[in-house]
């Protein structure tokens, strides 16, 4: 019985400790998100997009960390680019912008929200110009515009079927999720932050087998 016991609690940490890095993780996405709520109210309001599609992309670019630095040179909170930040700061006059300011969160989110608007109207004459905007924040407008132009209208459906880039359809398509999420005021659980990493590992693989 004694020698049964050690076994006992080494099987019960294996069981319990990843949960408990996952739920660690998880309250950390909260804390983060709600410290950055203001920022990214102001950015939102700023640009005339709704709250819960800017946190929803936050979200998903880099899980509400600031200092993120993705695998193209994207950075900051919305993984805004230097080239899509020099046409902000060159469109807002902002003449001292430098690169590594975009890991500063209000200037993260004001850049990423001007791109994302300049986005959404271009496509304001889509049913639903966010899918189209999404799209485009991910893939480029030259993607997009290819995709809009396989359909005959600009359906949002139809514009979804046209993707052939498969991350940027999982990407859109759980943005869209986490946004609708958001505005019914929840707060996805712990399970969503573990399939948001394993969704972005898997598009990883798949651009180094299928590069956008």
């Amino acid at each position: 019985m004694l020698l049964a016991r050690p076994r006992i609690l080494a099987a019960l940490a294996v069981i319990f400790a990843p949960l408990a890095i996952i739920t660690f993780s998880w309250l950390g996405e909260i804390r983060r998100s709600q410290e950055l709520e203001p920022l990214m109210a102001e950015a939102a309001a700023r640009h005339n997009l709704p709250l819960c599609l800017v946190r929803a992309v936050v979200w998903r670019e880099s899980d509400f960390d600031s200092k993120a630095v993705g695998t193209s040179g994207e950075r900051g909170l919305m993984q805004v680019t230097p080239g899509a930040a020099h046409d902000w700061a060159e469109a807002t006059r902002n003449r001292s912008f430098q690169n590594s300011d975009l890991f500063d969160p209000q200037t993260n989110l004001a850049a990423g929200t001007w791109y994302l608007n300049r986005a959404m109207k271009r496509w304001s004459n889509a049913d639903q110009p966010e899918v189209f905007a999404l799209a485009e924040y991910n893939a480029g407008i030259t993607h997009a515009r290819r995709w809009a132009r396989e359909k005959s209208n600009l359906r949002a459906e139809d514009f979804l079927q046209s993707i052939d880039f498969p991350t940027t359809k999982a990407y859109v398509r759980s943005i869209l999720r986490r946004a609708d999420l958001y505005a019914a005021g929840k707060n996805p659980g712990p399970l969503d932050s573990v399939n948001r990493s394993l969704v972005l590992q898997k598009e990883k693989w798949k651009k180094k087998i299928i590069p956008n």
